[in-house]
């Protein structure tokens, strides 16, 4: 998309304008609880329904680490966890969050950089999930992994919302295009010894029925558009706005996959 470089003032929207940006720039962004947009946007689901498949492998898990938990509202939805189950996030607004929520539960709530070593010892878990993660440490993920463990994950995939984020900054090179390419991320996990049992992906509508709902969208999502205030993109909210409000809600696509890998048994020792 091209952007015009002056901003839009029209008379007659200024008012709604004003109302939804302002609105929308001073709620709350904290946790990974999105039911702000209710009525502002839509998004289309993956099929695979990662929740529910979450769900089922916590509770046949021993021990489970949820790493980037963010509020730990993902976390939180298992109607069973493991006897041990331990979360990390690196936000302190969302590491508190995230204690309020699953420390009722049992359980535990790690303060951690996102940058490896994991703070665990080795083959502490024969379950690791993670939603979104920003980065997939895989060398750490293998090494707290019990043999036999699994590593289950919904990631975005390449390209996500770019109609959104190149309304912003503009025309994307073809190295962000190549970035969170799923064949990757599959070759990175067999680098690191696991065994790739599931890779699916999927490109998702996402429906923008009103400027608030962008504002609060990268708010949230902070890596869309990096250091993202109103203020600094305001010709362009305004043009976005006028866009909405003449052809009707902003469509972009999101780009999923969900991969599933295993830790090999530990081959057994040869009897002597």
């Amino acid at each position: 998309m091209t952007e015009s470089s002056a901003p839009f003032v029209p008379a007659a929207s200024d008012a709604r304008f004003d109302t939804l940006v302002a609105e929308a720039d001073a709620v709350s962004v904290d946790g990974w609880d999105f039911s702000w947009l209710d009525g502002r946007a839509t998004e289309q689901r993956p099929s695979w329904g990662y929740a529910t498949a979450m769900a089922d492998r916590l509770a046949r898990a021993r021990a489970a680490l949820d790493i980037q938990t963010g509020g730990g509202e993902v976390l939180a939805s298992a109607s069973v966890l493991p006897p041990l189950t331990v979360a990390t996030e690196s936000w302190p607004p969302n590491v508190a969050r995230a204690t309020a929520l699953l420390h009722p539960r049992g359980a535990v709530v790690v303060a951690d950089s996102d940058e490896p070593p994991l703070p665990f010892g080795d083959e502490a878990f024969d379950l690791v999930v993670s939603r979104h993660p920003v980065t997939t440490w895989w060398d750490e993920i293998a090494r707290v992994l019990a043999p036999g463990g699994t590593y289950f994950s919904q990631q975005v995939g390449p390209e996500s919302v770019f109609e959104l984020i190149e309304h912003f900054l503009g025309p994307l090179s073809s190295e962000a295009r190549g970035a969170r390419d799923p064949q990757r991320t599959r070759r990175d996990a067999e680098a690191a010894g696991l065994e790739v049992t599931d890779l699916r992906t999927e490109r998702l509508r996402i429906a923008f029925l009103d400027i608030g709902a962008v504002v609060y969208f990268l708010r949230k999502v902070i890596w869309m558009v990096p250091g993202f205030t109103v203020a600094a993109y305001l010709p362009q909210l305004r043009s976005l706005h006028r866009r909405i409000e003449e052809e009707g809600p902003f469509v972009a696509h999101s780009a999923r996959f969900l991969i599933e890998a295993r830790k090999p048994q530990r081959a057994p020792h040869p009897l002597l």
